[in-house]
């Protein structure tokens, strides 16, 4: 694997580009033609002759300069330079993306020198005349993306290699043998990339963690939370830090605050939720409106500022939630206990108030610190149970305690108007344009062991759109009091759909009789709320609502304000959840301070750790896909004599994807592998074509498929393909 490079010779007929790559990695200093001979490792005369020739030939057309007689040096500004960031592919090869590029450059392999994906790095580019596909190659890697990475180890006699699951990692990862560690023959290990030499095939890397043992659940997930590097322990300091608050309601507090605890307040959270972290309160005003409170666990008491609690909160950016379990931002003393809005316990919170008439309209509003105590603790599905039926009983199958029990008057009153105000409010939403994406997610029984024993489907009713409303309208309306204000804020911002992703959704949903309407912005919202709405219940309904969002740009945060394209709000934030994303701390902080008269705070420094909080959610996004995948492997390889009824998710010219219908697992059918006829890939149609029998297998059809192979370190499956539903 590591063979010294073959000395250049006569089969090259130009070093045009390896003296680029030298000259500009060495940008201040001259060179003559001997000194990148010997860097080039040449020494017949020919070759020597080339690079001369050459060197006249790039100084000739400006790309370089001659600095003094036979000397060179790389023109200090050229245009042909850029940085950027690498996006690698699966197939070894990768593009460059950069802001001055309407299209993204190709990168050979031969090209990336060392560049592995999402580094970021400064690339020349060449083929830039019109009518030509640029390409480029990398001269310099300027910051590593990523060093650590998660992979099988192969150990040899006197080193050892990491193998990772990742697609885009084209290369393995030499351990020399005295970095081995305790690994073992075939563990999954935690490496870190210390060199990368010039003439080395592969990095150098040094094992920093054994997770374990292929396949074994524990190993796995720790694995997918190691490759993105997020932590599943707190430091003991931290732990030790947490458990040394005081977490008493004290009295000299709870004069600085507003006093809710006399008023009506309930909560309503999934059935396993540990953590509450907003509760409802609701009264009847004088003059018939009402006052309702969106009372949020007020974190920033106990997460001070400056202090180890509060770097560790920064650094994790948000909790994260696999399958299986919960990795916390806070500590738990924090988060299940002394943030956790308990029923029959007071609590600190930071509270948006407002008074609202009898159609939804906001006529007062109030920020600020209070404190509270909850009534009651409502599951969604009980609180679903009095919307839908009006009545005080909550039944057993659906009751939290699993016995029946009567909701008092004043409860079963609150919980219907505050049902009949979201509605009020929801459909005023969709009116201006936001947009409802309302995906089925997928979630497990797990039996004591984690083993996934069964596949039910989350969906939102309307106890979870009452819930949804009354957070929007606080993380609105705290985002636009600040933001009248022209004070340096903490947006959740979400920019407008790029129009080719839109196209491309375009021309797939038409193969199923679907179409968008591309008139204005109001027109593609309202015919994306139709196209959503449509779908539901159809067998082609997750591949819609999966294209539809993947193009839709992302969401992030940022001081720079542009609105939110897919609420159709001009202001939001994210205030409504601290225990679990580190953002709302920071806006709770921006609040009070600017309530408490201050100056508009650094926008610099708050960018700064919005890109961060921003960076944090998206690998704590792709984890918790990482552990579906996971657990959908797992359950389908516990069926492998299973014929399942799929619905094709995807085409491309090794073969199609399929989703299966009744647990939304997708695996792959490839192509040679599909034996009623020899299939080739109609790209026009995006489909697999039959030559013989001019069969047509395309999006959206139904397929019988079994497994063929379950992999649970890569989180991949294939199928069998049995044949097409009639």
């Amino acid at each position: 694997m590591h063979k010294k490079n073959k000395k250049l010779g006569k089969k090259d007929k130009s070093f045009a580009q390896k003296i680029l790559k030298i000259l500009s990695q060495n940008a201040n200093r001259p060179f003559n033609y001997k000194q990148i001979a010997a860097i080039l490792e040449v020494d017949d005369t020919k070759s020597r002759n080339e690079i001369i020739k050459d060197l006249k030939i790039l100084a000739a057309q400006k790309v370089i300069i001659e600095s003094e007689p036979g000397r060179y040096l790389v023109k200090a500004i050229s245009q042909d330079y850029y940085e950027g960031t690498i996006d690698m592919t699966s197939r070894r090869t990768a593009y460059f993306i950069c802001e001055d590029f309407e299209e993204d450059v190709f990168i050979p392999t031969n090209n990336l020198n060392h560049a592995l994906d999402k580094d970021k790095v400064k690339v020349y580019v060449y083929n830039r005349r019109k009518g030509k596909k640029p390409e480029g190659e990398v001269i310099e890697v300027l910051e590593r993306a990523k060093t650590d990475f998660v992979g099988v180890i192969d150990i040899q006699k006197n080193f050892a290699f990491v193998t990772t699951a990742n697609a885009k990692m084209y290369t393995d990862i030499f351990i020399p043998k005295d970095k081995i560690g305790e690994a073992q023959q075939g563990d999954v290990v935690f490496v870190s990339i210390d060199d990368w030499p010039k003439k080395a095939d592969s990095p150098f890397g040094s094992v920093i963690k054994v997770l374990g043992k292929p396949g074994e659940h524990d190993t796995e997930i720790h694995a997918i939370l190691a490759e993105y590097g997020l932590p599943y322990e707190f430091p003991i300091e931290v732990e030790n830090y947490a458990q040394k608050l005081d977490t008493t309601i004290q009295d000299a507090e709870i004069k600085k605050r507003r006093d809710m605890r006399q008023v009506l307040t309930f909560t309503i959270d999934p059935k396993d939720a540990k953590d509450f972290d907003d509760a409802l309160s609701f009264q009847v005003l004088e003059n018939g409106n009402y006052e309702i409170g969106i009372h949020i666990a007020d974190v920033s008491h106990y997460v001070q500022e400056g202090t180890i609690l509060d770097e560790e909160a920064e650094r994790r950016g948000t909790s994260v939630y696999l399958v299986d379990r919960v990795v916390p931002m806070l500590p738990e003393v924090l988060s299940n206990f002394a943030c956790s809005l308990r029923p029959n316990e007071e609590k600190y919170t930071f509270s948006a108030i407002f008074e609202l008439d009898q159609k939804a309209q906001v006529v007062n509003q109030w920020f600020g610190r209070t404190v509270i105590y909850s009534d009651q603790r409502f599951a969604y599905e009980e609180a679903q149970c009095i919307i839908e039926h009006k009545l005080a009983v909550i039944p057993a199958e659906v009751s939290l305690t699993g016995a029946s029990y009567t909701v008092d008057e004043p409860v079963m009153h609150a919980v219907l108007k505050l049902d009949e105000l979201a509605k009020i409010m929801r459909a005023k939403r969709m009116a201006n344009g936001a947009i409802s994406f309302d995906k089925v997610e997928v979630k497990f029984h797990l039996n004591e062991q984690d083993e996934p024993t069964g596949v039910y489907f989350k969906i939102s009713k309307d106890a979870n759109h009452l819930i949804e409303e009354f957070m929007l309208l606080a993380n609105k309306k705290v985002a636009e009091f600040i933001g009248k204000q022209k004070k340096t804020f903490v947006y959740r911002i979400h920019d407008e759909p790029n129009e080719d992703k839109l196209f491309n959704l375009q021309g797939i949903i038409s193969k199923f009789g679907y179409s968008l309407n591309f008139k204005s912005k109001t027109d593609i919202s309202k015919s994306l709320n139709t196209l959503l709405q449509n779908v539901i219940g159809k067998k082609e309904q997750n591949l819609v609502d999966t294209l539809a969002i993947r193009s839709m740009s992302k969401a992030k945060y940022s001081t720079e304000n542009i609105g939110h394209y897919g609420l159709a709000f001009d202001y939001y934030s994210h205030f409504t959840s601290p225990i679990r994303r580190y953002p709302d701390v920071m806006v709770h902080r921006l609040l009070q301070y600017y309530l408490d008269g201050g100056k508009s705070a650094d926008q610099e420094l708050y960018e700064e750790k919005c890109a961060h909080a921003s960076n944090m959610e998206g690998l704590a996004t792709n984890a918790e896909r990482d552990s579906i995948k996971y657990m959908q492997v797992k359950y389908m390889k516990d069926h492998a004599e299973q014929e399942f009824l799929g619905v094709i998710s995807g085409v491309t010219e090794w073969g199609i994807y399929v989703e299966i219908v009744e647990n939304k697992c997708e695996g792959m059918c490839r192509i040679r592998e599909i034996k009623d006829d020899y299939y080739t890939f109609d790209e026009k149609q995006y489909a697999l074509v039959g030559e013989v029998s001019h069969n047509i297998l395309q999006l959206g059809d139904e397929v019988f498929v079994k497994v063929k192979n379950a992999d649970l370190v890569k989180k991949q499956l294939d199928f069998h393909f049995i044949r097409k539903n009639s």
